[in-house]
C-alpha cells in the first residue's frame, strides 16, 4: 500500500519532482565547479544550448502524445541548417527570404513524413529511420561535405543576439501578469461551471513561486548580456504549443488519437489529417531549430544535429510524455530538455569523458521510461 501511495504521489507531482532533480543537478555541478556552473555567463550559455533541443521538443511532444515517433529530426535539422547556410553564404539571399524558404522546406518535408505515416501506412519508426539516413545524405550533398561559413551578421544575431536588460525586465513582468490572468480565468471557469474552487492561498502560492522564478531568471541572465534570443523564441513556442494542446480542438484530437486511435476515428475525427499536421509541425520546428543552430555556430556544418533526435526524445520522456501516447505536456518536455542540457553542460565543465556522458544520459532515459511504466501500472 505504501509503495502504491509513493507511485501515486510521484505521478501526480512529476513536474515538481523534475524541478527538484534540476535543483539537485545544479547544486552538484555548482559545488564541483566552485560556483562556475551557476555563474550568469554559464547559465546564459546553458539556456542557449537548451534552446535547440527545446524547439524540437515542443513538436516532438505532440508526435509522441499521438502515439508516433520521429527519428529523422536530427538529420532534418542538419539539412535545413545547411540549406540556410548555403542560401546565406553562397546565394546571398536576404535574411527574411532565407527564413521563409527554410521554413517552407521544413513544413513540406514534415508533411511528406506525415503523408507516408498517415496515408501510405508506413510505421513512423521506419519513416523516421529512412529520413535519418536520407536527410543526412542530402545535407552532405548540399554542403559538399564541408562547413559552409561564415554566415552573415544578420543571421548570427538570431542565434547569438540578446534582449536588452530593460526589455528583459518588461518581459518578466508581462509573463507574471499573464500567469495571474490565467489563474483568474481558471478560477472563473470553475465557478461558472459550479465546480469546487481550490483555496485562494494555493493560487497565491503558485503565483508567488512563479514570480520568484521569473525574477531570478531575468536577474541572472541580465547579469551577463541579457536574455538570449533563442531562449525568447522557446518561451514564445511554449506559449503557442501549450495553447494548441489545451485550448484548441486540434490539441484535444492529438490526445484522443494517442489514447485510442480507433475510437477517435469512429467518432468522426479525421485521424490521418491530425497525424499529417503533427508531422508538418515537426518539420517546421526542425527548420526553426536548424536556423538557430546555424546562427549560433555562425556556420552550416554537415554533421549538425547528429544524434539530436536522441536528446529530443529523451527530453520528452524525462518530462513525462508517455511512450504509449495519450499523455504529456509541452512544458514537461521543455523541463526534460533543461535536464539534458544541464547534464551536458555540467559534465563538459568537469571534463567528463564522452563515453561516461553517453552512459549517464542513457541511464537517465531508461529510468524515465521505467518511471512511466511503473506509475501507469500503479494507477491500474
Amino acid at each position: 500500500m505504501k509503495h502504491l501511495k509513493i507511485k501515486h504521489l510521484f505521478s501526480q507531482y512529476k513536474i515538481l519532482a523534475l524541478l527538484i532533480a534540476i535543483g539537485v543537478i545544479w547544486a552538484f555541478f555548482s559545488w564541483k565547479t566552485e560556483g562556475g556552473f551557476i555563474s550568469p555567463r554559464n547559465l546564459s550559455n546553458l539556456m542557449r544550448q537548451m534552446a535547440v533541443t527545446g524547439i524540437l521538443a515542443c513538436a516532438m511532444a505532440f508526435v509522441i502524445i499521438a502515439g508516433e515517433i520521429d527519428l529523422s529530426v536530427g538529420s532534418l535539422l542538419g539539412l535545413l541548417g545547411g540549406v540556410a547556410a548555403v542560401l546565406d553564404v553562397s546565394h546571398h539571399l536576404p535574411l527574411p527570404l532565407t527564413v521563409l524558404v527554410v521554413l517552407g522546406c521544413g513544413l513540406l518535408l514534415g508533411m511528406v513524413n506525415g503523408y507516408l505515416v498517415a496515408y501510405a501506412g508506413i510505421p513512423s519508426f521506419i519513416v523516421g529511420l529512412g529520413g535519418m539516413l536520407a536527410y543526412r545524405g542530402i545535407v552532405l550533398g548540399v554542403t559538399d561535405g564541408a562547413t559552409v561559413a561564415p554566415v552573415s551578421a544578420e543571421m548570427v544575431v538570431l542565434g547569438q543576439g540578446y534582449l536588452s536588460a530593460p526589455l528583459g525586465v518588461g518581459l518578466g513582468v508581462l509573463l507574471f501578469i499573464v500567469a495571474g490572468l490565467l489563474s483568474w480565468r481558471n478560477r472563473a471557469s470553475l465557478a461558472r461551471h459550479g465546480l469546487p474552487l481550490p483555496p485562494p492561498w494555493r493560487d497565491g502560492l503558485r503565483l508567488l513561486v512563479i514570480g520568484v522564478v521569473l525574477a531570478a531568471f531575468v536577474r541572472t541572465l541580465n547579469g551577463y548580456e541579457g536574455i538570449p534570443l533563442p531562449v525568447l523564441l522557446v518561451l514564445v513556442l511554449l506559449g503557442i504549443f501549450s495553447y494548441l494542446a489545451t485550448q484548441t480542438v486540434f490539441g484535444r484530437r492529438v490526445y484522443a488519437v494517442g489514447s485510442n486511435m480507433e475510437a477517435t476515428r469512429l467518432s468522426g475525427v479525421n485521424v490521418r489529417a491530425v497525424k499529417l499536421w503533427i508531422f508538418g509541425l515537426m518539420g517546421l520546428m526542425c527548420a526553426l531549430a536548424g536556423l538557430i543552430n546555424t546562427a549560433r555556430l555562425a556556420a552550416g556544418s554537415p554533421s549538425a544535429g547528429t544524434a539530436g533526435e536522441l536528446d529530443v526524445i529523451a527530453a520528452c520522456f524525462i518530462g513525462g510524455t508517455s511512450m504509449r501516447g495519450g499523455s504529456g505536456t509541452v512544458y514537461g518536455a521543455l523541463i526534460g530538455a533543461l535536464v539534458m542540457a544541464s547534464l551536458d553542460n555540467g559534465m563538459s565543465m568537469l571534463d567528463v569523458d564522452a563515453y561516461w556522458q553517453m552512459i549517464v544520459k542513457g541511464a537517465i532515459l531508461t529510468l524515465a521510461v521505467w518511471v512511466d511504466v511503473a506509475t501507469r501500472a500503479g494507477r491500474r
